[in-house]
């Protein structure tokens, strides 16, 4: 695969959060909405037991480039 179009995905075990990095235009809204689950420094960079699903729910809808989607588990 190529490392520039990476696909991750996290599970809390209700929800899992789908990354693909091809999309990603970097816009800061993940991290800084939920700084506690959306955390680019660190690997694992997202967090899901972190936050509740609702709160990762909401913030993965707000990211403009659709690299962060939900895949109902």
């Amino acid at each position: 695969m190529d490392k520039n179009n990476l696909r991750k995905e996290y599970s809390n075990g209700e929800i899992t959060v789908v990354w693909q990095s091809a999309k990603c235009i970097h816009s800061g809204i993940c991290f800084s909405n939920l700084p506690k689950v959306f955390q680019p420094k660190e690997r694992p960079w997202i967090k899901m037991n972190d936050a509740t699903s609702a709160e990762i729910l909401e913030t993965v809808a707000k990211c403009p480039s659709g690299a962060l989607s939900i895949k109902k588990t």
